[in-house]
């Protein structure tokens, strides 16, 4: 089942999984993307955005307004619908609305074969980004292991290269795997200073000692933080 929590209140863009894109919100966007790869749920705090979701032929579930995450939200919507303990449960942002069906595939099946390693918690996937564009902070990067398990995400410039220039960085894409368990797990974890630090909710995981499992992708995808990401969205996507 695929969840896209939508929250309102975004600071660095107030009410964008409503903004439009070629006539469509958002968040509709990001749905008809995946629609056909499994069920839909919206998650959403905000009842606009819940009738918006059901106009356009999706299931929306209403959400608490006080959760810390996308992570959370969808928890509560995971716990709504009482999903079985061996649902594979994705977690694809709102605010990725160009994000490739194979890109999902892909953390799906990282999902499935990843579940009964220890200490697993959840899966997700980066692309490959230069020098340049790892300078953004919206564009969060990761560091893995030689196994492709995650060992930090930053909105620095990580790994920092001091003694020669370095242009293969690994840009992380705003999408995670969970089993309907590892998720509950994540549920009863507590935040972290890390996590506070960054405003990043991958961090918790690891920051309690669970291992998150990355995949490489290709995709032309980015999410969008800012107006300005959401003007050079379309304009990439129209070319």
């Amino acid at each position: 089942m695929i969840f896209i929590p939508a929250r309102i209140g975004s600071t660095r863009f107030p009410s964008k999984v409503l903004a439009e894109i070629q006539g469509t919100p958002m968040v509709i966007r990001t749905a008809q993307a995946v629609a056909a790869l499994d069920t839909i749920v919206i998650a959403t705090d905000a009842p606009e955005v819940a009738a918006l979701a059901e106009e356009y032929g999706f299931r929306a579930v209403l959400t608490s307004a006080d959760h810390a995450s996308g992570t959370e939200r969808i928890y509560e919507a995971a716990r709504i619908l009482d999903l079985p303990d061996d649902e594979i449960v994705l977690n694809v942002q709102a605010d990725e609305p160009f994000i490739e069906k194979e890109v999902v595939e892909a953390v799906y099946a990282l999902t499935k074969a990843s579940a009964d390693l220890p200490d697993f918690l959840a899966a997700s996937a980066y692309k490959r980004i230069s020098n340049p564009e790892a300078d953004d902070p919206n564009l969060v990067k990761v560091v893995t292991d030689e196994r492709e398990m995650a060992l930090y995400f930053s909105r620095a410039k990580v790994p920092y290269p001091r003694d020669h220039h370095f242009d293969d960085y690994k840009g992380h894409l705003g999408i995670y795997g969970f089993t309907m368990a590892t998720l509950s797990r994540y549920s009863t974890l507590s935040e972290t200073p890390l996590e506070q630090i960054e405003k990043l909710e991958q961090l918790r995981i690891l920051a309690h000692g669970y291992k998150i499992a990355m995949v490489e992708v290709e995709t032309e995808s980015f999410g969008i933080d800012t107006p300005e990401d959401l003007q050079k969205a379309i304009r990439k996507h129209l070319l």
